[in-house]
């Protein structure tokens, strides 16, 4: 079926292969990929339009000794193919599987463990100047897409690179621009001629014979600039120090190993942009990139086939929220990280286009971003997923916190994640949210009550989040009336005897279910801050045990609010915390993942259990 790609296990046996076998090469290499991500699901997209940028790298570069570092990760499936774990691909990003981004304890292919944005600049770089240090013949060489350039950090990192002398290939992998066969053609002979040796050359030897006369040396260089910024896009980088080469097209693989080859034998710090096409080869993913971004299993000859809608996403249900809010109160603003449809604000962009922000891939600036609308009386709502956030922390600090300014956070993807694994799971903003003065902090147990957080959150004039799961919850319907909680106030859910269970967010549901079995009284908490002191009290004083859950790091996390509370209020009572335990958790199926964590109606019987047992014994 493969008949070329079945006998490459490996970048050195790639590169025994004639270049003019390459083409039929990556043919093979784009079909597996299409038949194993329909099997298993994942990113499909991105790793389409990366098969041959990922072929030429591994055939002209010596892996694993020239280091790749691969931007965000999800472009690099055909990375792990070429590296010895094609037959894992079975199992991707499934638990005991390989992971779906780059693994430093996968392969030492893997130069960095990756899966944020606009990373890839700033660690390759310290790894040529490393090299630089040990005296090592290696190179490093950064892959980063357009949209992650818009990242702070990138260009900081470039601005850095800039200085250096160091041996840094920077690859500009522009997916969001096609080529046009009469540019493309030129720009590639460019390319090629900006990349070989007699270019660099005779630019060096040029600057040398003028640099005695430096008006005329001056003029030289701007004259350059001005030719080459005719022609490409490169000034910009240029300016930052820079030796700018491409556009060229990064389908053609002549042009890349060709292109490469001569950037390999240059010294200092190389700029090559390369466009490529999302989807490429996959006419239905050429067509609806953004579909096929993140997939789940498929027909790969009949495409996604899209189901009846069941029960809505948290996702889904903020959506309405906002669309409904942004009807009822004009300074609704809706502002996203570059996350417009894995945050649910399609149908807001399209219905509100004037208040609507996607601000790129830019956390730290849309936190920002948000108090500065916050300052001129609008009520700005940030949607961003938990693990973004985290880039964005002293933001949220000082601009946000510091000065009360009135920011909604609606925080996605709280808790785990499943098969992104432990770099986009939700694991730890109970935690690093709840130590904020005035912040105000919301975990909804279902659909209805997360819609009910987010209308109380937008009332406040202060800094609110509300956290909620990936995908659905219990089914609850969504009331289409809005009403704001009372603040720092829970609920009694059931009343039983001897073991309360406070319930934070998505662990409502698990512990009603096993408090059947352990006759246990369930508080939904709903706040984590301000925690509901005087329920606390109440519930310390009628049950012999307390058990706090949540899907967030014990360490720091709601339980901990349980502790500080009695121990402020001066109550003495047995207390155990359930949550996710101080480890990075790999990914896997959701559900199991929470029973592995003993967060599953089995898991938290058996911890209580274990309690009055050890007293028995």
């Amino acid at each position: 079926m493969y008949p070329l790609l079945d006998t490459i296990n490996s970048p050195s046996q790639l590169r025994e292969l004639e270049q003019k076998k390459l083409p039929q090469f990556a043919k093979e290499l784009r079909n597996f990929l299409v038949d194993s991500v329909a099997k298993t699901g994942g990113h499909l997209s991105s790793n389409l339009g990366t098969v041959e940028l990922t072929i030429a790298l591994h055939y002209v570069f010596n892996t694993p000794h020239d280091q790749l570092v691969w931007d965000v990760g999800h472009q690099t499936y055909a990375h792990k193919i070429l590296t010895g774990r094609r037959e894992g691909m079975g199992k991707l990003r499934m638990h005991g599987g390989i992971a779906g981004f780059p693994r430093r304890d996968e392969s030492n292919f893997d130069a960095f463990g990756t899966a944020h944005s606009s990373t890839s600049i700033s660690a390759a770089l310290g790894m040529a100047v490393a090299a630089q240090l040990n005296k090592t013949d290696r190179r490093a060489i950064a892959i980063i897409g357009d949209g992650a350039m818009s990242a702070g950090m990138a260009f900081e990192a470039l601005n850095n690179a800039g200085v250096m002398d160091a041996n840094l290939l920077v690859i500009l992998n522009d997916n969001d621009m096609s080529i046009s066969r009469p540019v493309g053609a030129l720009n590639n002979y460019l390319a090629k001629l900006m990349s070989g040796r007699f270019y660099a050359t005779a630019r060096r030897a040029g600057e040398k014979v003028l640099g005695v006369v430096p008006p005329v040396l001056e003029l030289a260089k701007r004259a350059e600039e001005h030719v080459k910024g005719m022609v490409t896009p490169g000034t910009l980088f240029e300016e930052f120090g820079f030796n700018y080469i491409g556009p060229i097209d990064g389908h053609d693989l002549d042009v890349l190993i060709t292109t490469l080859k001569n950037i390999k034998h240059l010294d200092g710090p190389q700029f090559l942009h390369v466009v490529t096409r999302k989807g490429a080869g996959y006419p239905v993913a050429e067509e609806d990139p953004i579909l096929y971004h993140g997939v789940g299993k498929f027909d790969p000859k009949k495409g996604i086939v899209s189901k009846p809608n069941g029960k809505p996403a948290y996702t889904q249900v903020f959506g309405d929220w906002l669309c409904d809010m942004a009807a009822r109160d004009t300074r609704l603003i809706g502002i996203t990280p570059a996350m417009r449809e894995g945050s649910g604000l399609v149908r807001f962009s399209q219905e509100y286009p004037e208040r609507y922000f996607d601000v790129g891939i830019a956390e730290q600036h849309a936190v920002t971003f948000a108090a500065g609308m916050a300052c001129d009386g609008l009520k700005p709502v940030v949607a961003i997923y938990s693990t973004f956030l985290q880039r964005g922390y002293d933001q949220l600090i000082h601009d946000v916190a510091i000065q009360n300014l009135p920011v909604v956070f609606a925080i996605d993807r709280a808790g785990l994640v499943g098969a992104d694994g432990p770099t986009h799971a939700g694991s730890f903003d109970l935690s690093y949210l709840r130590c904020i003065p005035n912040m105000v902090v919301m975990a909804p147990s279902d659909e209805n009550e997360c819609r009910q957080m987010l209308y109380t959150a937008f009332q406040l004039d202060a800094p609110t989040a509300v956290r909620y799961p990936r995908g659905t919850g219990p089914g609850i319907n969504v009331q289409k009336k809005m009403q704001a909680l009372p603040i720092g106030k829970g609920e009694i859910r059931r009343q039983g005897e001897k073991i309360a269970l406070l319930a934070f967010g998505s662990m409502v549901t698990p512990c009603l279910e096993a408090a059947e079995e352990l006759n246990a009284t369930i508080a939904n908490m709903r706040f984590v801050k301000p925690l509901d002191d005087e329920l606390v009290a109440s519930l310390a004083a009628s049950h012999e045990l307390l058990v706090t859950v949540e899907e967030n790091t014990v360490m720091g996390g709601a339980g901990s609010a349980v502790t500080e509370s009695l121990n402020n209020q001066h109550i003495v009572v047995k207390v155990l915390q359930l949550g996710l335990p101080d480890v990075f958790i790999d990914q896997g199926d959701h559900a199991q993942m929470l029973a592995d964590c003993g967060l599953d109606k089995k898991g938290i019987i058996t911890s209580v259990q274990a309690v009055f047992s050890g007293e028995s014994s």
